[in-house]
Parts: C-alpha cells; sequence; structure tokens
C-alpha cells in the first residue's frame, strides 16, 4: 500500500484546488506487490471528486465567485451576439470565431466568406473587443480512429490554412490584413475614448479619440446586406460597399475594407503523380464468420461501445437458427426480410456467408433500420452482422449514455409471420481479421497469401500495393473517388476513413481526396492498404499531389491600396510607400515563377478563382497590360488604372461605360522556370 499513498500525497501536492472531498481506491491485484517485478501489476486508481461543493464556492455563491470568471463569446458574430463581458474592468474575449464549419459524411459543403469573418473581427473591436482567436485556423487531419461522429477525415479544411496547410487566399491574407489595420488604429483604440454615432438603421461611425495626445481611429460601418452606402465623415465623404467596415486608423485615410479583398487569391489544384501511377493491386477477402467462430457469446447482442472498448471500428454479431421447410415462403419470388434496428453507426448483413446489405445512420440521426430480402434455406441459416461505428462519441452531456450496436433483430415474411430472433443467443467478436493480423504492415502484409485483382467487386476485402514517393515537395493526396467505404494505412500507418459513397445533398460526395504526408512516405516501395467495406474498385485510386499554383486578383477601383502601404511610428500615422495607389498584386512561392496569364478582365468580370470569366464589358488590352508586367515575375502589381485601360481601348466590349466602378481580374499561373 505504500505505492497508493505515495500516489494520493502526490496528487494532493500537486492538484492545487483545495477543500474538496476525495476518495481513493487502490485495488491490487492480490498475488503480488505493486512494485514486484516477478510480474507486472495493475494498479487501479478510482477517485471521485466532489465538484458540486467546489463548483458553490468557486463559480455559483456570491459576487465574489463570479468576479473570477471573465465571460467568453463562440461563434461566427460575436459584435452583436454577445452580451458583453460580465463585469466593467473586463475584457471583451472572442474565443472561438468560426472560420467555416467542420465537416461531417453526408453535409453540404460548409463555407464563409473572407468578407464576413474580417466584417466579424472588424465589428468587434470597433465594439470594445479585446481579444480574436480563430476555430479553425489550420484544419488539419484526423488520422486513424481519432474523428468524432460522422466527421470527415479532412477536419476543417475550409480554414484559412487548409487541410494541407496551404494558404487558403484569400482568407488567409484577407484576415492578416484586418490585423495590420487595427494594429494601425491601436494606440487609438487603447488610449482613446470611445463614441458611436448612428446615423441610420445600418450605417454607424465608431470613433476612438485622444485629443490630448492627437490621436484618432474610426471605423465606418454599413450593415445593409445588399446596398452599398456613402458616408460624411468630417468633412470627407466614404463610400462603404454593402456589409462591410472600412477602418481609419487616423481618421482620415481608408486603410482597409472588409468586403474589399486586394490580397491574392488561390484555387487548390491535384494532379496525378507521374511516378506513383500504374498501380498493381493485390486482394485478401476478409472471411465471414459464423456462430461457432466467435469467441463472446451472450443471450442477446452486446452494446458495441462496452464491447470493442474503443479497440476496433468494427465487431461481428453472429447467431443461427433452424427451419423447416414450411417456415419459408412456398413461392420462389418471395423472400423473407432481415430487419435490424440499430443505433449506429453503420452495418453490413450476410446471411450463410452472402453479402445481403449495408445501411447506415447520419450525424444527426446515427440509428437506422437495415431491411433486406434474404435467402434462407431448410436447415441451419448463419445470421452474421457486422456492426460498425465511424468516430468516437461527440460533445455533450450524458456521453455514459450513447449506445450503439444492433438491438432487435427480426426476420419477417416467414409462414409464421415475424419471428424476433433478438433473445436467440449471439456471438461476437470484436475487430476484423485483417486487423488482427496487422496486414496494413510490411511484417503482417508478408503472412498472408494475397490474391489477383477478382472481376467481382465483393465487399469486406482487403487491397494492396507498392507506389513510390511522388515528385517533387508538393504535399500528396490518394484520390478515392471511385472507391464506397473504409480505412486506408500507408506504412502501418491510418491515414483515416473514407466514406465516399455518402454524398451530400447536392450529390456530391463529401470528401474524395485523402491526405498523405510526406513524413509517412519511404523514397521507394510504400506499402498502400485499403480496406473496402462495401464494394469499391481500388484501380481508380490514384496518388496525386497537390497546390495552389493557381493565383488570382480581383481588385475594384475603389479599393483603398493595400494595408501595408502605411505604417505608424510613434504617434505619427503616415504612408510606408512613395506612390499611394490600388495595385492587382499576384505572388508566388519562392521556388516559382508566373509562367503564364490563364485570364485578364478590366471591366465587369464575374466567378471566382479559378474559373473567371468576363462579364458585360472588358478593356481589350489587358491581357496585354498584364503579361507585360508579370510573366516570368515571381511577383508583381498592376496598378487599378481605369485612364491605362480605357485610354487604349474605349469602353472595350459591351457598354459598361463610365458611370460605374470597375474590377481588374487576373488568373496566372505559377510553376518552376524549367518547367
Amino acid at each position: 500500500m505504500a505505492m497508493c499513498s505515495s500516489h494520493i500525497e502526490m496528487m494532493g501536492r500537486n492538484i492545487l484546488i483545495g477543500q474538496q472531498i476525495w476518495l481513493w481506491v487502490c485495488i491490487m491485484k492480490s498475488h503480488g506487490s505493486c512494485a514486484s517485478k516477478r510480474m507486472p501489476q495493475t494498479v487501479w486508481f478510482v477517485y471521485i471528486i466532489n465538484f458540486s461543493r467546489f463548483l458553490m464556492q468557486h463559480f455559483v455563491t456570491d459576487d465574489i465567485s463570479l468576479y473570477k470568471q471573465i465571460s467568453a463569446c463562440n461563434g461566427r458574430h460575436c459584435a452583436d451576439t454577445f452580451q458583453g463581458s460580465n463585469g466593467a474592468n473586463k475584457p471583451l474575449l472572442w474565443t472561438e470565431n468560426w472560420t467555416a464549419q467542420y465537416r461531417v459524411f453526408g453535409d453540404p459543403p460548409s463555407q464563409r466568406a473572407a468578407e464576413d469573418i474580417a466584417f466579424s473581427v472588424a465589428r468587434f473591436f470597433a465594439t470594445g473587443g479585446s481579444l480574436v482567436n480563430y476555430y479553425m485556423y489550420y484544419g488539419g487531419t484526423s488520422f486513424g480512429r481519432t474523428t468524432s461522429s460522422f466527421v470527415t477525415t479532412r477536419y476543417y479544411d475550409e480554414a484559412p490554412l487548409d487541410e494541407f496547410g496551404l494558404k487558403r487566399e484569400p482568407k488567409w491574407s484577407h484576415l492578416r490584413d484586418v490585423h495590420r489595420a487595427i494594429k494601425l488604429a491601436k494606440k487609438p483604440i487603447l488610449w482613446g475614448n470611445r463614441s458611436v454615432e448612428k446615423i441610420t438603421g445600418d450605417l454607424e461611425i465608431t470613433v476612438f479619440e485622444n485629443e490630448e495626445m492627437k490621436l484618432c481611429a474610426a471605423f465606418l460601418t454599413n450593415n445593409n446586406t445588399k446596398n452599398s452606402a456613402s458616408v460624411s465623415f468630417r468633412g470627407r465623404n466614404y463610400h462603404l460597399p454593402e456589409k462591410s467596415v472600412s477602418i481609419l486608423p487616423d481618421c482620415k485615410t481608408v486603410v482597409y475594407n472588409t468586403q474589399t479583398i486586394v490580397s491574392q487569391h488561390n484555387a487548390r489544384n491535384f494532379h496525378p503523380s507521374k511516378i506513383a501511377r500504374n498501380l498493381k493491386w493485390e486482394m485478401f477477402q476478409e472471411p465471414i464468420p459464423s456462430f461457432d467462430e466467435l469467441p463472446i457469446k451472450n443471450q442477446v447482442p452486446r452494446e458495441f461501445y462496452s464491447l470493442t472498448k474503443d479497440t476496433s471500428d468494427y465487431a461481428w454479431y453472429s447467431t443461427r437458427i433452424h427451419f423447416n421447410r414450411r417456415n419459408l415462403p412456398m413461392r420462389s419470388d418471395i423472400h423473407p426480410v432481415l430487419q435490424v434496428a440499430s443505433l449506429g453507426h453503420a452495418m453490413l448483413g450476410f446471411v450463410n456467408g452472402e453479402y445481403v446489405g449495408f445501411h447506415h445512420g447520419s450525424n444527426i440521426e446515427k440509428s437506422f433500420v437495415l431491411q433486406k430480402p434474404v435467402s434462407l434455406r431448410p436447415g441451419i441459416n448463419h445470421i452474421s452482422l457486422l456492426g460498425e461505428t465511424v468516430g468516437l462519441p461527440n460533445s455533450g452531456a450524458y456521453m455514459e449514455k450513447r449506445f450503439a450496436g444492433p438491438r432487435v433483430v427480426t426476420l419477417q415474411g416467414l409462414m409464421d409471420g415475424t419471428l424476433d430472433i433478438t433473445m436467440n443467443a449471439w456471438s461476437h467478436s470484436v475487430g476484423l481479421l485483417g486487423e488482427k493480423l496487422r496486414l496494413f504492415t510490411d511484417e503482417g502484409a508478408a503472412n498472408v497469401t494475397w490474391s489477383p485483382l477478382s472481376k467481382t467487386l465483393k465487399p469486406l476485402t482487403w487491397y494492396k500495393t507498392y507506389f513510390d514517393a511522388p515528385e517533387g515537395k508538393n504535399p500528396v493526396a490518394l484520390r478515392m473517388e471511385k472507391m464506397e467505404k473504409g480505412m486506408i494505412w500507408v506504412n502501418g500507418r491510418s491515414i483515416g476513413r473514407y466514406w465516399v459513397s455518402f454524398l451530400s445533398p447536392v450529390g456530391q460526395p463529401t470528401q474524395s481526396e485523402y491526405h498523405v504526408p510526406r513524413a509517412f512516405l519511404r523514397p521507394k516501395g510504400n506499402l498502400l492498404v485499403v480496406l473496402e467495406e462495401t464494394g469499391g474498385n481500388p484501380e481508380t485510386i490514384r496518388v496525386e499531389t497537390v497546390n495552389r499554383d493557381t493565383i488570382c486578383s480581383i481588385v475594384p477601383e475603389y479599393a483603398p491600396p493595400h494595408v501595408k502601404s502605411w505604417e505608424r511610428n510613434g504617434d505619427e500615422f503616415r504612408p510606408a510607400v512613395e506612390e499611394l495607389r490600388t495595385g492587382a498584386r499576384l505572388r508566388c512561392t519562392e521556388d516559382k515563377i508566373i509562367k503564364r496569364i490563364d485570364f485578364a478582365s478590366f471591366g465587369d468580370p464575374e466567378g471566382a478563382c479559378g474559373s473567371l470569366y468576363e462579364g458585360n464589358c472588358t478593356s481589350t488590352n489587358a491581357r496585354e497590360i498584364v503579361e507585360r508586367e508579370c510573366l516570368g515575375k515571381r511577383r508583381c502589381t498592376v496598378p487599378v488604372d481605369r485612364n491605362r485601360f480605357v485610354e487604349d481601348d474605349g469602353v472595350g466590349k459591351g457598354q459598361c461605360g463610365g458611370h460605374i466602378y470597375k474590377t481588374l481580374a487576373i488568373q496566372a499561373r505559377c510553376g518552376r522556370d524549367l518547367e
């Protein structure tokens, strides 16, 4: 018991909560000491903390306790939805500014525009905010079995840094620039007095001013989501696009507008690898077990989580039942129906070793009913169910009451009616044979006999191939768009679940490309193992490289010069460049140059980066001007100057005329000099 005492003393010294009730129980095996070296012993510490007293003392009962807390906001528009901090001298904290929404299989695409995020940030600081933290800032990949239920392996790809660690533009740069603009205004914000002038229901001016220190900054806000506006402030007129904030660090100069993007855009490209191609596949068929082959017996199907204890996504359930010929339908065109009511998340059904079907729940409704016609025969029939989960239980209360797996199993359409076989006695096994054999490792793959690909695509099949590391240094992905559902391993490391067959409401897979970190790869002979659950074709899998070499700039005439054109030196706010002018800026990564111009228009272009097209009017010499300024360079800036374009071509295509603001849109492709 000395070990138990030492642990209690250590916890007591290091957990500085105080005045709580602690109950410790040290449970030891009776045949040895805790410290025995001859046989490893398991020491279990079970402790119950009386949280209620702690909460009452520190969080609930009095004003002094409340003073210790700082309330914070999570959401998208905390400037308008957050009631404020719970004390006059406490900062306004925005702990989660949701840059999009994490994706779940079967959901429609979730996006949030850079303009909307920047608008919410500027609004928050205009209302006196102190801190903004982004959720998520880096999208990341949930490798292995680490996702929560139904969440995609590509967790939060719409973040400023995407799943592959590449900058998603303009989101990354536009948010960087809003913070640059706020930093230019930090002295007035910190030392000035805040005042708000409501011009209309949608227009307001927030001023931070200290007359003694001659500091002044202003935030001009247009909350109207459809119409732009003109605002007069201290003798000057300012154009405010719809739903935007303009930041004036000196109460005169617009250095940034949240709706007007002057930073670069880009589009992500996937290219099939020239090296990792022509993959040669082999297969190993997962056996379908019967009742006698599974070790864990129970009268009814066991609950999935308590059965697997988070060691696998899979668990087998099997039962057997005897029928006489008179029990079965007499007509050959009538089949009994197997119905399984499951609490989640997915299930494959087999009768007498033959696949009968697959069904699943969703993130919203995890329970489902698998209902399939089956072929039964006189004598013993084996019913085997492969229960599955797709991620760990998500957040919320009463997580100990989250259950999964089959709950009620019936056979319908028998001559005697419906037969409930839930209490028929079941056998169970955790995991698949391929998992236990570790087929996804070099050692495990070498210990079984793999077969050539079959022309018939069967469920529950392991596929194996080898590939060399793709060329270059760009991120690597596997394109799985013709597969269905399963898991992927590269050199023994799981890169996560794939589920291409679960389509979103727009009829597209929620995720088709799956990230393979280069750190997982060897130069030659990388082992790729895929477990396909329902029948996808591995010959369609492609190894691809990923880049964001398609870059764009889409800048309207009314946009201010880039925020880097100004600086603050002490109390002085001043230009940081010789000539202040609005320009379309393009920049490739350090090892690449602008190889070609795919699109250039000065007028009213439409579309997004990667799919720009001309509107009603354009200057016919736009491409010539852009190519002259940018081709062969790593970076370039093309001034947004109406006279420069109109001088040569008049109105150009169509009849936009001089009464509208025009936009310069450029799409270019970066590449290495020798490509």
